[in-house]
C-alpha cells in the first residue's frame, strides 16, 4: 500500500470518526430537555420556513443549536410541514419532540365558556371579548347571524349550548357560535327523541323555548323537572304561564331591575301574563339539564310556585290558588323581615 493510499485511508477514517461524533452529539442534543423552566408560548407565523423557525427559537433562547434542529427537520422531511399557530412548550420538552409537535399541529387551545341562562347577545359578547377570538359578527344583525349559523329559525336566541369550548387563536367568533349551535341541535334532538308522552309541545323548538323558561326560573337541579311540570300542566289546561322571566326578556334594555305591575299589564309577545301559550322564541340559553327537564316534567298536581325567601333559591309549590296566595304572603313577610 502506497503512502498516498495510507493518507487517504487515514483521512477517510478521521472523517468517519468525526461524522460519528457529530451524529452522536446531535442525537444527544435532540433528546435533551430544552432550557425551559416554566411553560413558554411560541407563535409560528404562517409561511415561516424551517430555518426561520429555528432562528426564531434560538433568538428566544429556546434552542442552543438551531442548525442541528434545522438539519434534523430536513432529515425528517419536515421543512414544508410545520403548521402555523401558537404552541406551548412545557419544561422537559426536547427539540425532537418540539419538531413533532410543530408538524402535528398540536397548537395551544384557548377556551370560552357559554353560561346557562344568559341570552344569546350576552353569550355573543362574551365570545367576542375573548382575546384569542377574531371578531367578524360585530356589525351583523341577529337575523344575519342566524342565517350564517344555518339555524331553523330567524332568531338565534336559545341556540347556543352552554358549555366550555376550546379553540386555537384566531378562530372567528361565528365559528365558535356554530360550534355551540351544532352542540345545541344535537342535545335538543337527543332530548326530544327521548321525551315523555303526552307533552303539549308540538316541535323540538317548543321544547327549547320551555327549557329556556325553566332555566331562568331556577338554578336548583331538583326543581327543574317540578317547574317544568307546572308549566306543562298550565299549557294543557290553557292557563297562562304567568312567569316573570318572559316579561323581563320582552322589556329588553328597558328593564331596570325592578319589575312593576304596569310591566305585567303591558301586552307584548313575551308577556305570559297577558298572552297564552309559549313566547315566540326562547328567552335564554338552556343547559342540558333544563332541556331534559322540559321534556320530562314531574307528574304532580301543582300549578303554582313562588320563591320561599330562604335565600337558597328554592321555591314553594302549590296545587291551588289559595295555597299559593298564602305562600306568596309568607314570601313577602320574609322579605320585609330581611329589610327590617
Amino acid at each position: 500500500m502506497g503512502a498516498v493510499s495510507r493518507i487517504l485511508i487515514g483521512i477517510l477514517l478521521a472523517l468517519v470518526v468525526t461524522a460519528a461524533a457529530i451524529l452522536s452529539y446531535a442525537s444527544r442534543y435532540l433528546e435533551e430537555p430544552m432550557p425551559v423552566t416554566e411553560p413558554v408560548v411560541i407563535e409560528i407565523p404562517s409561511g415561516r420556513g424551517l430555518n426561520g423557525v429555528a432562528t426564531d427559537l434560538a433568538d428566544r433562547g429556546l434552542l442552543t443549536h438551531p442548525r442541528i434542529f434545522a438539519w434534523y427537520g430536513r432529515w425528517k422531511s419536515a421543512a414544508g410541514r410545520i403548521k402555523a399557530g401558537e404552541y406551548r412548550i412545557e419544561p422537559g420538552q426536547n427539540p425532537a419532540g418540539l419538531l413533532d409537535q410543530l408538524v402535528s399541529g398540536e397548537v395551544l387551545l384557548h377556551s370560552v365558556t357559554v353560561i346557562e341562562g344568559r341570552t344569546f347577545r350576552q353569550a355573543a359578547e362574551a365570545i367576542r371579548a375573548t382575546p384569542a377570538v377574531t371578531v367578524v359578527t360585530r356589525e351583523m344583525s341577529d337575523e344575519e347571524i342566524a342565517r350564517r349559523l344555518d339555524l331553523p329559525t330567524a332568531s338565534p336566541e336559545g341556540w347556543l349550548l352552554p358549555d366550555t369550548y376550546h379553540f386555537p387563536r384566531g378562530t372567528e367568533d361565528i365559528a365558535l357560535m356554530a360550534m355551540a349551535a351544532r352542540a345545541m341541535e344535537e342535545a335538543l334532538a337527543m332530548a326530544w327523541a327521548d321525551r315523555a308522552e303526552g307533552l303539549p309541545l308540538a316541535t323540538p323548538y317548543e321544547a327549547l323555548i320551555l327549557a329556556s323558561i325553566v332555566e331562568k326560573e331556577t338554578a336548583l337541579a331538583d326543581e327543574r323537572p317540578r317547574i317544568s311540570g307546572v308549566f306543562v300542566r298550565r299549557l294543557k289546561r290553557g292557563m297562562r304561564l304567568q312567569t316573570d322571566p318572559t316579561v323581563i326578556y320582552g322589556l329588553g334594555s328597558d328593564f331596570d331591575g325592578n319589575l312593576r305591575k304596569a310591566d305585567l299589564n303591558r301586552d307584548g309577545p313575551y308577556n305570559s301574563y297577558t298572552r297564552s301559550g309559549l313566547p315566540p322564541t326562547p328567552i335564554a340559553l338552556p343547559g342540558r339539564d333544563a332541556l331534559i327537564a322540559a321534556v320530562h316534567p314531574v307528574d304532580e298536581d301543582t300549578l303554582y310556585f313562588v320563591a320561599t325567601g330562604e335565600g337558597d333559591g328554592s321555591h314553594y309549590f302549590s296545587a291551588t290558588l289559595e295555597e299559593h296566595n298564602r305562600a306568596v304572603a309568607r314570601y313577602l313577610a320574609r322579605l320585609r323581615e330581611r329589610k327590617d
